[in-house]
């Protein structure tokens, strides 16, 4: 079989953080953490952290990068509107394991008006959270619950007072199958022991509101335009809609068929999937991490096994597929509905 057009198997991609965490992504991918500043996974990421070269970017087992194989063959990995995407290697989405040991900290992602305009960028950082394991208590912060004045709320961040920004947020406790939006422009932070499956536009832009809980600095935390200009990016809005970001489902009974996990404004920016025997799925891009064994089944006849902790990036070339096994269990990332279409599209969540 030509290998551009069967899944391939992901190596492992720890990446090194400012902030604690990371030993239950290797227990489920069952590999070594080298430290305890390894918090997230990057899962067939075919973009790097910003400004650190080629760190982020995943390997397949074989040890090719997965953006030289997509930038080589666009057309087989992304579909027949491959030149309506960023770049030859974007394939609309980074998908992470991120597994909190200590609190987040406040922070914003940028929307697309405001990355196009500033950062040269089509894409924002409109994101969200599946929750794998959360201890009792932990809870999510996202989202002013009431509006904050901007000069106010400059001077708390120059003075980092934590506990006046998280006092003005929404909280609500976080629970295993919990899945949560969380739109551009929008503060959050995530509590320590909050283990997630995050799948986000394809960027690394973040403006840290809080730094001094982390390893960060000040200069580290205005995305290199200053505050003056990077806090346009954040919106001072009171957000009362909370609810509407926030889908609860099942993780633990058996999988069957295929269900969706978000809510559904986050159809324009990426789906997420559980997907159990008799899954099916239309060709395209996907990024698929088992949770359980299952099989893999193509358009063309093909089967490509996935143990629990595999990682496979799916390329539109395997077509049509869908899943099989008596304990299959997957859980299926890619981008938005119509995407690369509505790369274009103003922010909508």
């Amino acid at each position: 079989m030509d290998p551009q057009l069967h899944p391939r198997r992901m190596a492992p991609n720890l990446i090194d953080h400012f902030y604690r965490g990371g030993d239950r992504i290797a227990s489920l991918r069952g590999i070594e953490q080298s430290n305890p500043f390894q918090p997230e996974e990057w899962l067939a990421a075919t973009v790097p952290r910003a400004g650190e070269g080629e760190t982020g970017l995943a390997s397949t087992t074989d040890g090719e990068l997965l953006r030289d194989l997509v930038a080589a063959d666009p057309e087989a990995w992304i579909g027949g509107d491959h030149s309506l995407s960023a770049r030859p290697s974007d394939t609309g989405v980074l998908v992470k394991l991120l597994d909190a040991r200590q609190r987040l900290p406040v922070h914003v992602h940028p929307g697309r008006e405001f990355a196009l305009s500033h950062l040269d960028c089509p894409y924002g950082k409109t994101e969200s959270w599946l929750v794998l394991d959360a201890e009792p208590g932990s809870a999510f912060h996202l989202g002013w619950s009431e509006a904050v004045d901007p000069d106010e709320l400059d001077r708390r961040r120059d003075a980092q007072d934590s506990e006046w920004m998280l006092s003005r947020m929404n909280r609500f406790e976080a629970h295993r199958g919990m899945g949560v939006l969380v739109p551009a422009g929008t503060v959050h932070a995530i509590d320590s022991g909050i283990f997630v499956a995050e799948v986000q536009e394809p960027t690394d832009f973040s403006l840290l509101l809080e730094w001094s809980i982390t390893t960060s600095t000040r200069e580290e935390s205005h995305l290199d335009l200053g505050f003056d200009t990077a806090m346009g990016a954040v919106s001072t809005s009171a957000l009362t809609d909370v609810d509407a970001l926030v889908r609860s489902n099942d993780l633990d009974s058996p999988a069957s068929g295929s269900a969706r996990l978000l809510p559904p404004a986050a159809d324009a920016y990426f789906r997420l999937d559980r997907a159990g025997s008799g899954a099916e799925f239309d060709a395209g891009f996907a990024v698929v991490l088992a949770v359980a064994d299952t099989e893999l089944h193509g358009a063309r006849g093909e089967s490509v096994s996935a143990a629990r902790g595999d990682v496979l990036a799916v390329p539109a070339a395997f077509g049509p597929w869908r899943a099989s096994g008596a304990e299959a269990n997957l859980i299926v990332h890619r981008p938005g509905s119509g995407w690369p279409q509505t790369l274009g599209d103003s922010d909508v969540a």
